[in-house]
């Protein structure tokens, strides 16, 4: 039967594999991805269902973009993630899903003198409007007047945001309803209250009229309400004498006068224009003309939008970053194969098939689940690999043990008993793991969320594979008559190396529980010092910001780099090497002119260096150059929720790890887990600091991993001591042992498995460390520092905290009662 169930899941995943193509996330394939969250206004609040419009208003917009296979999806209730795979210019996608497009006609009082109309904050506006880089910082023009009445004309006095005139003679003389707008000419309008909106507007198109010299222009096709609306705009405007500033028409959106055409002479008084057509004409590009087109038959936005997150990433970094990170995974992968072959002969072979088939499993899981595989997330997919690893060594650590303590040892029953016995630690361990998964999918976004999915589905495909694919291929293979005759290639008829050099020694590691702790809490002074002097770097993921990453033609100096752009007013730039020849820099959030000038200061650099570099080779130089290949954008808003979201994420990691520690152990074994993983968390905090990395979303990941990998260490440990406690593994366990015996023969039971299995992580993370690209370097040094410590502190941290956290008595399952006066003592109850 379990057989048949091995081979249905295999078969039903080769399937799935050849059929169903995962789908990678824009950091692996190139592109944008924009997080857009919906503001309120003093009409309208941002809730789900205007959330939800806001979404389909968009949604048409970026189908008029042409973006091949786009993403869109409301997150919460008042954010919308919107990805575009091969858009390599956020500034201009976000410019144009940002802006509220309202747009509204409205009747020419008079010209105004720009100079006697003081009116920054119009100016501004439609530059920003113009300008995407200034619409950066909110995704949206920032002009709450244009969306709160859909375009209807306002009290002055509410409208200053939105083209009032401030501060001038003229403010004082407008009329109800009436504003001052910058006009296309560089001239500003006074105009009335609007007679028409956008949501008069049936269609629009945009035009190349090349016969009449018009170029290109915008034909708005008006629908039955709106055809009567402009016919009575446009013959009261006819009333005017030509060449008089009433006789124009003012087309306006978000607040800027695109178009004020003057009504044609032939048209009389109070006739107007029939048909329920206009064009609107200026100086536009085919590109203008098509967003223009596109913005008004979208519709305007319900309410404004703030763009809170932003990530871009070019093809080329998501096409080096699949290739390292499948080397990563086929090195670390064969390094780790090698390991197990040699440490457990016939069944390492197995198990290393059993390794293939997690990876089937783990793969069309993504599949079937629709899961977008990230970078964060492939790092998750080689990092199971390595704790794949370690059921199949709890299982064979445990064969060895009893084929050892059998007075007539037999490979099969020694097999079965391996696995029955190592059971609930291979369940404990690997709850711990998916709890930290579930954490990460809870509370983590982007992603960092991708890789818990990652890794909680890696967890269970690996307990599929270790305890149905390699029971039945090692069942089969002990059962051999040819295996039977040579047990010694089984892998479990010897005690292996480790297990052997342990037995040559007497060693009592927890005779002096309390010289680890001292040792441990050194370590500790060490590592918290760090946070204490060089403290904590949080990343832009926390902090808010702008973080850049280019790739130059010839390597930069960092520090030459940062004080370029300190000279050219950035002083606050942090700028760092990202491997090879390219550079990282975190500033606070910018415009798109910012952009433009860090971008022209560290290609000037370049170009320096190269010239540097080709006279001293040849006596030319050559041009040099950078090209961004990753922007990202945090908000403050968003980073300062993140950084609330991971400190409660760690909260509640600590937390359910006790609770769950508290409900399968004691609670001194429990608690001295948690504190383990505690010691893990600060030191591993602490060397970060030192290095002055930054702590950003990706290391989070990585802590939380630490965490259930300690937490697992802890527990194999601890479940080895709680079946000495019940009088088992044969008379090292028999009742009436010192605890301070009894874990320290757990230890040293335990420790050939957690060797092999800290090696087969090791070497997985070395390999994703060494080849996995510059994104996941740190993520792969804070999990393998966290692996290491994380070893370390189960034996010398978890096991010493539980002998000094209660009384060290013998251990022989409960303490015995005191016996009744004048009652018979009888033993204690196990």
């Amino acid at each position: 039967m379990r057989a048949l169930i091995a081979l249905a899941v295999v078969a039903l995943s080769v399937l799935v594999t050849l059929t169903v193509p995962v789908r990678l996330g824009l950091d692996l394939r190139g592109g944008t991805q924009i997080v857009l969250e919906t503001r309120s206004t003093s009409t309208v609040e941002a809730d789900r269902e205007t959330t939800d419009r806001t979404l389909e208003v968009l949604r048409g917009r970026v189908d008029a973009l042409g973006v091949a296979e786009p993403t869109l999806q409301r997150s919460g209730d008042r954010r919308i993630v919107v990805e575009l795979p091969g858009v390599q210019d956020p500034e201009e996608a976000a410019e144009v899903l940002g802006r509220t497009a309202q747009l509204t006609f409205h009747p020419v009082r008079a010209t105004e003198d720009p100079g006697a109309t003081e009116d920054p904050g119009t100016t501004e506006d439609s530059g920003a409007t113009e300008d995407p880089g200034a619409t950066e910082d909110s995704g949206a023009t920032e002009d709450p007047g244009a969306t709160e009445d859909s375009g209807t004309a306002k009290d002055p006095g509410a409208t200053e945001d939105s083209g009032t005139a401030k501060g001038s003679a003229s403010a004082e003389d407008l009329d109800e309803g009436e504003r001052v707008l910058p006009g296309e000419s560089g001239e500003h309008l006074r105009v009335g209250p609007a007679a028409l909106t956008g949501g008069d507007v049936d269609t629009a198109d945009a035009r190349h009229d090349a016969q009449t010299g018009a170029g290109w222009h915008v034909t708005l096709d008006f629908d039955r309400a709106g055809s009567d609306r402009w016919a009575k705009l446009t013959g009261e405007a006819a009333c005017a004498a030509p060449g008089d500033p009433a006789r124009r028409v003012a087309i306006v959106l978000d607040d800027r006068v695109v178009s004020s055409p003057q009504v044609d002479p032939s048209v009389g008084c109070g006739d107007g224009i029939a048909g329920g057509s206009t064009q609107i004409t200026g100086s536009f590009t085919g590109d203008e003309a098509g967003q223009l087109a596109m913005l008004i038959n979208g519709g305007a936005l319900p309410v404004p939008l703030e763009t809170v997150e932003q990530h871009t990433v070019g093809p080329t970094l998501g096409a080096r970053a699949i290739e390292a990170s499948a080397w990563a995974a086929v090195i670390g992968t064969a390094l780790t194969a090698l390991f197990i072959v040699r440490a457990y002969r016939l069944l390492g072979v197995l198990a290393v098939v059993a390794l293939l088939c997690y990876g089937l499993i783990s793969y069309a899981a993504l599949a079937v689940l629709g899961a977008t595989l990230t970078l964060p997330g492939l790092a998750g997919f080689v990092l199971a690999i390595g704790m794949a690893v370690d059921a199949n060594v709890l299982v064979f650590e445990r064969a060895r043990e009893e084929h050892a303590a059998r007075a007539r040892p037999g490979l099969r029953s020694a097999l079965a008993a391996g696995f029955r016995n190592a059971f609930s630690a291979i369940v404990d361990s690997n709850v711990t793991t998916l709890i930290a998964a579930g954490l990460l999918f809870l509370l983590a976004s982007g992603p960092v969320r991708g890789f818990g999915v990652t890794l909680g589905i890696g967890v269970l495909a690996s307990m599929v594979s270790a305890l149905v694919v390699t029971r039945v291929l090692a069942d089969f293979a002990v059962s051999r008559r040819w295996v039977r005759r040579r047990p010694a290639i089984t892998g479990i008829a010897t005690a292996g190396r480790v297990r052997t050099a342990l037995a040559r020694r007497d060693i009592h590691l927890m005779r002096r529980p309390r010289r680890w702790l001292a040792a441990s809490a050194a370590v500790l002074v060490l590592a918290g010092s760090g946070i204490a002097v060089r403290g904590i770097d949080l990343g832009i993921d926390f902090t808010g910001g702008r973080l850049l990453q280019y790739a130059t033609t010839h390597p930069v100096d960092p520090e030459r780099a940062r004080a370029a752009l300190a000279d050219a007013g950035f002083p606050q730039a942090v700028v760092q090497s990202s491997g090879g020849d390219g550079l990282t820099v975190r500033t606070e959030r910018l415009t798109a002119a910012e952009t433009d000038t860090v971008t022209r200061t560290l290609a000037a650099e370049a170009a320096e260096a190269a010239e540097a570099g080709a006279a001293g080779a040849s006596g030319e130089g050559d041009a040099g150059g950078v090209e961004k290949v990753r922007d990202e954008l945090i908000g403050p808003s968003l980073g300062e929720e993140l950084r609330r979201n991971a400190l409660i994420a760690l909260g509640v990691a600590l937390g359910a790890q006790l609770l769950y520690l508290a409900a399968r152990f004691r609670g001194r074994f429990g608690a001295a887990a948690v504190g383990a993983l505690a010691h893990d968390v600060v030191v591993l905090v602490g060397v970060f600091a030192w290095l002055g990395k930054p702590l950003d979303g990706v290391f989070l990941a990585a802590l939380l991993t630490v965490i259930g990998y300690s937490v697992n260490d802890s527990v194999v440990v601890f479940d080895r001591v709680r079946e000495l406690l019940r009088g088992g593994g044969g008379k090292e366990g028999r009742a009436g042992r010192r605890l301070p015996d009894l874990v320290n023969t757990a230890v040293l039971q335990t420790l050939p498995r957690t060797v092999n299995t800290g090696m087969g992580a090791v070497l997985v993370l070395a390999a994703l460390a060494v080849l996995g690209g510059d994104t996941l370097t740190d993520f792969a040094l804070a999990a393998l520092i966290g692996v290491v410590v994380g070893t370390y502190s189960s034996v010398f941290v978890a096991a010493p905290l539980a002998l000094e956290g209660g009384p060290r008595a013998a251990a022989t399952g409960r303490p015995a009662r005191r016996p009744a006066r004048g009652g018979t003592a009888r033993p204690a109850r196990r």
